[in-house]
């Protein structure tokens, strides 16, 4: 299966791709819009893994660890990488920067909805912190809400849900 992005409102259209033949024009009307467009099949139109995705298996080998976005209704599963410092996380949007863009069509979850902070501790272990970004529908955290002003300390596993979309941490392999 393959993507095609909404040149209108930046909607991904999924279509199986092994039923055409590189070089042929299909025409997608977006669900989302209804703009009508077309596609000539070929390898630069076709959603490959974006550059700030990670493939599942380089998870945990990355310095920082990674996020994993739980495929739901609003988008399919992602792997993104955490740097150290913060990490604000959100809704991918056209003129909205965050360092983790999240592509999802989640109305409930902000595009500057929460922060993981990585950092080293002195045993060089690395510890990530989370907090709210003031966002309207607030971060939870294992079904908590977090406080305006609360910085949680999560590990492996740690389940973090964004209005209808959910995040687990992924550790960075000691």
């Amino acid at each position: 299966m393959k993507r095609v992005l909404c040149p209108k409102c930046d909607n991904y259209i999924t279509f199986d791709e092994t039923k055409y033949t590189e070089g042929q024009s299909l025409v997608f009307v977006c669900d989302q819009c209804k703009k009508q467009f077309s596609i000539r099949i070929g390898k630069s139109k076709l959603k490959a893994i974006r550059k700030e995705e990670i493939l599942d298996e380089q998870a945990n080998k990355e310095d920082f660890g990674s996020i994993v976005v739980v495929e739901n209704v609003f988008g399919y599963k992602q792997v993104l990488p955490l740097i150290e410092g913060d990490n604000l996380i959100g809704r991918r949007s056209k003129g909205t920067e965050v360092d983790i863009p999240i592509e999802t069509s989640d109305p409930s979850m902000d595009r500057r909805h929460c922060i993981i902070n990585v950092k080293r501790n002195k045993q060089g272990e690395v510890i990530y912190t989370l907090r709210d970004n003031d966002s309207i529908t607030g971060t939870f955290l294992m079904n908590e809400i977090l406080g305006d002003k609360d910085r949680i300390r999560i590990e492996e596993g740690a389940i973090i849900t964004l209005g209808a979309t959910t995040l687990i941490l992924r550790a960075a392999e000691k």
